[in-house]
């Protein structure tokens, strides 16, 4: 038996985040559902040495197949996606932890004289009506304390109850305020009743009647000046608000949606669909999409639906769709569903509220699953293998380009000049390689690279450097294949000048449009168009953006530093006002040309600190 799994994901593919994840057999079966404050760090634990797993850990692990997970916005979510998933699947690895572990309910004991509110994990109290499950027996003790202030009930045990109303003493809850059944002497028997059947009513939808009904109470008591009653019925507001906000993961019991969550980028796409059927998250369908087209958004959002429904049965359709965005057929889709379904459907973009929410949960699992992609991509060997021979033979190159360099430059307004080197051997990224340069005096862009470039390429012939223990230190010494740079026909016969400049016309040059994804070469007319499917395209795309966020982030780095260093030295100016500066003028170059009412305008400084700012960069 071999000790590593082949389906094991690598640690950094694995999200740090709260969620569940799903481990399925070869037939695509659910074996087992667990949840994680960490993702990362939970599953890392499946995937130890095989012999120092326990024997039913290791049973699990090597009968699955695939391992996969979803993304929440906590670990309270994640728990109730957890069970919903372990009801709705029954995977045959659960079923110990589920029968070892019941989830609590909120119950109202309607079989009883006077009704009470307790918490329970046994679903067989007769007459009872149940409202959950909760994830965690505080979160239902904190909703029960909420909705007593709004609607007094008992909560008192049936001792208690029988004692205080044989002694006419009230039992100690009611005492201090906590229950507000017949034992308080404070309601009837008939009266607790009619309140009993409000909150069930309340938890059963959330009745919005209730809110109103106590804005009016509210706005009524405060009219006649009676500020203590309009105090207590403000107090049952934010009850019923701290309520109504519940998990993004439960929705109102009628509710039957699919929402789309859409990540993408210029060559791929992956969506997240959640199906929510009476109110709960009943599964989730990842998909991810190869452009061959440069699509938008709204027309591949209309492909999604017309693949995802195009061959589904009327069942499966649900009466609400929500989309990241609306196509521009929405009106002819929306009416294909109902011929589809045979009943209303209705398409939309969930603007606020509960669906928001989770529409934005699923977009969040989009976003980790494009990721998850194009890791996975980069990480294939034949993938990387296929994109450099690709690359060699579209740019006719004599050999496949093993060790790559791309260039960005980034600026503020035309200050701040920076740019960033990026290095690829073998397909890879060799962080440990990258370089940042700052251009000092620049005319634009072309100007900038043609600098950098001829720094770069300078170190091509110089001289190997001695380490301190005699050991050569080829710093920039190891030539490129192929350079990469930002940018199309002009930037691309800058990077030329710089190359000739530098005797090195072996090396291989080309540039990246960013709007059509084109490739241009030295001297061309015309761009390289290469398949946007293609492995080539992708990793020329991939090395472009590493090198624009490389860029930014020094960009800023630099930034940050040399203002807050400029500025600190001037009397008076603490880190609150420097950020302000920097927020508002971004660099010391652009501070220095402001003028001192520019300066004293902005909120906080005043006449006396601007003056000595304006004084303090006018000598340097």
């Amino acid at each position: 038996m071999a000790n590593v799994l082949p389906y094991r994901p690598k640690a950094g593919e694995i999200p740090t985040s709260p969620g569940v994840y799903r481990f399925r057999d070869g037939e695509g079966r659910i074996l087992y559902v667990g949840k994680a404050k960490n993702l990362r760090a939970r599953l890392s634990n499946y995937f130890a040495p095989l012999h120092t797993l326990h024997e039913r850990t290791r049973r699990m692990v090597t009968t699955a197949a695939s391992v996969e997970w979803t993304v929440v916005g906590s670990d309270v979510e994640a728990l109730q996606l957890e069970y919903m998933w372990i009801q709705e699947f029954t995977p045959p690895f659960n079923v110990r932890y589920k029968d070892d572990k019941s989830y609590p309910y909120l119950a109202v004991t309607l079989a009883d004289e006077a009704p009470r509110v307790i918490v329970t994990r046994n679903h067989k109290i007769k007459g009872a009506a149940y409202f959950g499950p909760f994830p965690k027996v505080w979160a239902v003790h904190d909703t029960i304390d909420l909705m007593i202030k709004v609607f007094p009930i008992r909560t008192c045990s049936d001792s208690s109850y029988k004692k205080a109303m044989a002694t006419g003493r009230p039992c100690f809850p009611g005492q201090i305020g906590r229950c507000g059944g017949p034992c308080s002497m404070t309601v009837t028997i008939d009266e607790h009743r009619a309140i009993v059947d409000d909150f069930v009513a309340f938890m059963s939808g959330g009745d919005a009647r209730f809110a109103r009904e106590l804005t009016k109470r509210m706005n009524d008591a405060a009219a006649a000046m009676e500020y203590e009653a309009a105090a207590a019925y403000r107090d049952k507001l934010s009850a019923i608000d701290a309520v109504l906000t519940r998990s993004a993961l439960v929705l109102a019991d009628d509710t039957d949606a699919d929402l789309f969550g859409i990540a993408e980028d210029e060559l791929a796409a992956a969506v997240q669909h959640f199906i929510v059927r009476g109110g709960r998250v009943r599964g989730v369908r990842a998909t991810t999409v190869d452009k061959e087209l440069d699509i938008s958004g709204p027309d591949l959002v209309d492909q999604v639906l017309q693949r995802t429904y195009g061959d589904a049965a009327a069942a499966d359709i649900p009466k609400q769709v929500f989309v990241p965005q609306l196509p521009d057929d929405a009106a002819e889709l929306e009416q294909w569903l109902r011929d589809r379904r045979g009943r209303t459907v209705s398409l939309g973009v969930a603007q606020r509220g509960r669906k928001a929410e989770l529409m934005k949960t699923a977009t969040l699992n989009a976003q980790q699953a494009l990721i998850l992609h194009k890791t996975r991509r980069t990480s294939d060997y034949v993938a990387r293998t296929q994109a450099l021979t690709d690359l060699q033979e579209a740019l006719g190159l004599p050999e496949a380009p093993l060790r790559i360099e791309c260039y960005d430059v980034s600026h503020l307004s035309g200050t701040n000049v920076v740019a960033s080197m990026v290095v690829f051997e073998d397909g890879l990224p060799r962080k440990d390689q990258y370089r940042s340069f700052s251009v000092a005096e620049t005319t634009d862009d072309t100007d900038s690279l043609y600098q950098v470039l001829t720094r770069r390429l300078a170190h091509l012939d110089a001289p190997e450097e001695q380490q301190p223990d005699g050991a050569p230190r080829r710093r920039f010494s190891y030539p490129p294949q192929l350079l990469i740079v930002d940018g199309g026909q002009p930037q691309v016969a800058a990077a030329a000048r710089a190359r000739a400049d530098a005797g090195h016309p072996e090396i291989a040059l080309c540039g990246i449009a960013k709007r059509l994804e084109e490739i241009w070469l030295p001297g061309d007319d015309f761009p390289v168009i290469l398949p946007r499917t293609s492995e080539a395209l992708y990793l020329v795309q991939r090395l472009r953006d590493e090198a624009h966020r490389f860029a930014i982030t020094h960009q800023r780095t630099r930034r940050k530093r040399d203002i807050t260093t400029v500025l600190a030295e001037v009397p008076g100016l603490g880190q609150v006002r420097i950020k302000a500066l920097l927020r508002h003028f971004g660099s010391v170059a652009a501070l220095k040309k402001a003028s001192l009412a520019e300066i004293a305008e902005l909120p906080g400084i005043g006449p006396k600190v601007a003056a000595a700012v304006h004084e303090h960069l006018a000598v340097r």
